[in-house]
């Protein structure tokens, strides 16, 4: 296993140097590649010892090699035209293509699929464009993104001054993406895609009431909601969870199981709409009665205080993983408790909503257990917590 860090700055070059020593203790192999003025467009300097050729060379075994890593903008494609450079010093005949999942460049630019991928990154400002070389070249319409269509024509030049001629002539040449061959049931992706862009456009509103977003990313998925003929109605656990708030005046909660079945979880004074909504819907799952309690109010109380008077928590309360704890904790001595413990794998995959905000916890609770979730943009009135 590699690893290249690039060093730009006096503080990233110490934050790097710290880096490479703990990558390096763990028996990672470090490579630095450093900055270089006016890239990507100065291409004499990018292109010659002093602009690739100044980074370090890396070592590579095997004929194929995967370059990953976190997101946008981390230097994934420099990485490997860099090495390009460097092969070719070499005498090495190498080679560079991209796998880009979305969008996906044979469905049409406003197929849901496609769209959903343009929410995915509404905080980026991608946007679904025809490519224009692809078309000039083949007279065949393929479908690509901004950033890849603008950065074409440099990365092009880079190919030729490397090779002397570049072996490709769009950015759609330059991937390997197959993903749309691999549709059987167009209906079931059109229709997970809308559920998708309906999913974002929540995040995106949850994200602009937290402060960590501006208004642009859900104004942009509003509009291709829009495209794709989807609102948040389509969403059947919005009404649902939404409802059962208005009806009980209180935070409230709704999951649908794969047969279309919709449960709903209310807030007590023992347990959080969520929490409630789990226990509720594993019931079911069971076959047990909703009046059962498979967990006994008086497991819950010594929680309670432990959370209140010991830790010093505001919300007595029990979020989702502490239920489940005490589900297991009961499970031992009573077959109906765990007889429900092992319907939560059937969780996976399910969707859920929830009238207010939830806690990072109950969030990350949903997600280990494979549930998508959205939550109205909202946090719980009259108290301090959410």
């Amino acid at each position: 296993m590699s690893a290249v860090l690039s060093s730009r700055s006096i503080p990233v070059r110490k934050a790097l140097s710290f880096s490479k020593n703990r990558l390096e203790n763990l028996g990672i192999k470090v490579y630095i590649h450093y900055n270089i003025a006016g890239y990507p467009s100065n291409i004499p300097l990018i292109v010659s010892d002093e602009g690739y050729g100044k980074n370090e060379y890396i070592e590579t075994t095997r004929p194929l090699v995967i370059v990953t890593a976190p997101g946008p903008g981390s230097g994934k494609m420099a990485t490997c035209l860099s090495q390009l450079y460097h092969e070719h010093k070499r005498g090495i005949h190498a080679g560079y293509a991209k796998f880009e999942t979305f969008p996906i460049w044979n469905l049409p630019l406003k197929h849901p699929v496609n769209l959903a991928y343009e929410a995915a990154t509404a905080d980026l400002n991608d946007v679904n464009m025809i490519d224009p070389f692809h078309l000039e070249a083949y007279g065949e319409t393929t479908v690509n993104y901004n950033r890849d269509v603008e950065v074409f024509p440099v990365l092009n030049t880079i190919f030729e001054k490397i090779y002397g001629k570049s072996p490709y002539k769009s950015p759609t040449d330059m991937g390997v993406n197959m993903a749309g061959n691999c549709i059987c049931d167009d209906e079931a992706c059109r229709e997970a895609s809308g559920q998708e862009i309906i999913r974002r456009y929540y995040a995106a509103l949850n994200d602009l009431l937290k402060g960590t977003c501006s208004e642009e990313p859900a104004q942009k998925i509003e509009l291709l909601m829009n495209q794709a003929g989807v609102t948040i109605q389509d969403r059947k656990v919005v009404a649902a969870a939404l409802n059962r708030a208005q009806e009980t005046q209180s935070p409230a909660a709704a999951l649908e199981l794969p047969d279309g079945r919709i449960i709903t979880g209310k807030t007590s004074n023992l347990l959080g709409a969520s929490a409630a909504l789990l226990l509720n819907v594993l019931k079911e799952l069971a076959g047990l009665g909703h009046e059962l309690h498979i967990i006994s109010p008086e497991a819950i109380e010594p929680i309670q205080k432990l959370k209140v008077d010991y830790l010093k928590s505001r919300n007595p309360r029990l979020h989702t993983d502490e239920v489940l704890i005490a589900l297991s904790t009961s499970a031992a001595a009573n077959e109906d408790a765990r007889l429900a413990l092992e319907q939560l794998p059937k969780l996976h995959g399910c969707q859920a909503h929830t009238s207010v905000m939830l806690s990072d916890v109950d969030i990350k609770t949903f997600q280990k257990l494979g549930v998508q979730l959205t939550c109205e943009s909202v946090y719980e009135s009259g108290h301090g917590y959410y």
